[in-house]
């Protein structure tokens, strides 16, 4: 931070005083023509105020700061200008003192304690609200909404935000400061301003933009922190409240699964972005389970665009069904893909196409019922292997240009074969060994031979000691063993929902898990 100089406190001090409160022409002039530079030096305290630790530091090391501002606050030209202002305001609120002792301090305070006033006026007409736009005539709320945004991270401003907020969705028009709602938008997603549930969901459904906010917010945690988020991602989705707000508003569901579905077309191959989609909409489909049945929309309405046979076997968690109908299950699910395919390769029809787009990518968000797919063929008979390897081919590579498809489905066989030998093999053969690295060098086949080496690796009944040998072995590369621990993060998202726990698995999963991300 640029220090605040002598000569700096000096000038502006005299500034201050021969301004007084700007009644007269030259004193009006020569503010305006000083504004700019005042921001600047506004800002510079400011950042040597957030750095004090009490009101009390802050006027030892500042002391010229008390009276300086106070001055400012009667200035008509500075509270005129927006960006004076909010600096001024910023100053102010890092003097907020629980006991005010000196007239700045009272000052600073009766910014920050009016807003106990001010939320009650809101909730008052938030409460007199007949449901229809009526009570949007009072120009206050759009007032406040203004003069609140310089001071959105101060706690204290919390429940007016909360009263505005709920106001602006009873009263259903746009009555409030679009500066306030970035403000409060951003100060939620960097942390800075913590709002009850209904306040934040309330936000996402007055202003979309702040919806899509944090929508990539979710998304880019994810990206940039796979280490904390490989380890507890339904957690860190849950906490997000998407989940929980889409379940009870069908259009901010639409509106991020249209977000996710965008990043899917442009990285499709990325495991991070899958885990996510699949993480959220098993938390959403567990918040819309939760509801009432009479509260409870249709899955229609949150799927609108996707044949409505899929729904069903899909969407019903794989803990819905017993295991040994598994299979049937999952024969089931893949007779429907398989038909919507067919339909997508018989011609250029664009309805066939979109109708293919979007059950796979509605196989993408149930990706717990690959992951199931992939758990049986660890210990699944050669018979009962095609359908479930199909569903993995066509999971990671949907195309079929040039017969794509079935050269990669014949991959996922010849993968099954080794990993079967190398896994239920004692002593590992180093031939398998040897053609699963082989095949994980593939850049078409990677993430497909991944998913099903980290299955084998947690289903398998072979001792943790060989599994982790076998890991270390065929997984030696950094960017392969992130890959894998974002297919682990999914195994464990299903795991955790599951009916029944087996300690087993969860151990070696968390074993796993540990591994990759100590080597």
């Amino acid at each position: 931070m640029e220090a605040v100089s002598e000569t700096d406190v000096q000038f502006w001090m005299a500034k201050a005083v021969n301004w007084g409160e700007a009644t007269s022409c030259s004193a009006l002039l020569d503010t305006s023509r000083h504004l700019g530079s005042l921001r600047s030096f506004l800002q510079q305290v400011l950042q040597g105020l957030q750095q004090m630790s009490s009101t009390s530091e802050a006027m030892k090391t500042f002391p010229f700061v008390g009276q300086f501002l106070g001055r400012l606050c009667w200035n008509p030209c500075v509270i005129a200008d927006e960006r004076s202002q909010r600096l001024l305001l910023r100053c102010l609120n890092c003097l907020y003192s629980a006991e005010p002792l000196n007239a700045v301090e009272q000052k600073a305070n009766m910014w920050i304690k009016v807003v106990s006033l001010m939320t009650e006026e809101v909730i008052k007409s938030c409460d007199g609200l007949p449901n229809t736009s009526a009570g949007c005539s009072n120009g206050n709320i759009h007032a406040m909404s203004t003069a609140c945004a310089a001071l959105v991270t101060c706690p204290q401003i919390s429940p007016l935000i909360g009263a505005l907020l709920k106001h602006s969705m009873l009263c259903g028009f746009s009555c409030l400061n679009q500066e306030f709602i970035k403000e409060v938008s951003e100060a939620l997603i960097s942390k800075r301003l913590v709002l009850e549930d209904e306040a934040v969901v309330n936000l996402w459904c007055y202003s979309p933009t702040c919806l899509e906010g944090a929508a990539v917010s979710l998304l880019e945690s994810v990206l940039s922190d796979h280490e904390t988020m490989t380890q507890s991602l339904d957690k860190h989705v849950n906490g997000s409240l998407l989940p929980q707000a889409s379940a009870d508003h069908c259009h901010i569901f639409l509106t991020i699964n249209e977000i996710y579905r965008n990043v899917l077309t442009e990285i499709d191959e990325n495991l991070a972005v899958r885990a996510l989609i699949q993480v959220f909409t098993v938390c959403f489909l567990q918040r819309l389970t939760g509801q009432k049945p009479q509260d409870r929309l249709p899955l229609r309405a949150f799927f609108p665009h996707v044949m409505p046979s899929l729904l069903t076997p899909l969407l019903t968690a794989p803990s819905e069904v017993p295991r040994e109908a598994w299979l049937d299950h999952l024969s089931w699910i893949r007779s429907l893909l398989q038909s919507v395919t067919e339909n997508e390769e018989a011609g250029e029809d664009v309805r066939a196409y979109q109708a293919f787009f979007e059950a796979w990518f509605l196989l993408v968000q149930c990706g717990y019922w690959v992951d199931t797919a992939a758990e049986l063929l660890v210990l699944a008979a050669p018979e009962n292997a095609e359908p479930l390897l199909w569903l993995l081919t066509f999971f990671h590579h949907p195309t079929n240009r040039e017969h794509q498809r079935s050269q990669q489905t014949a991959v996922a066989r010849e993968a099954w074969t080794h990993l079967r030998m190398l896994f239920l093999t004692r002593p590992p053969p180093p031939r398998h060994l040897s053609a699963v690295k082989e095949l994980l060098s593939s850049s078409l086949s990677a993430n497909l031979v991944l998913h099903l080496f980290s299955n084998f690796t947690v289903f398998s009944h072979g001792p943790v000691s060989i599994i982790t040998e076998i890991t270390d072995k065929v997984l030696t590369e950094a960017a392969v063993k992130r890959r894998a621990l974002w297919i682990l993060a999914s195994i464990r998202c299903r795991l955790n929902s599951a009916a029944t726990r087996d300690d087993r698995v969860h151990s070696r999963l968390r074993t796993l898990q540990d591994t990759l991300l100590q080597t």
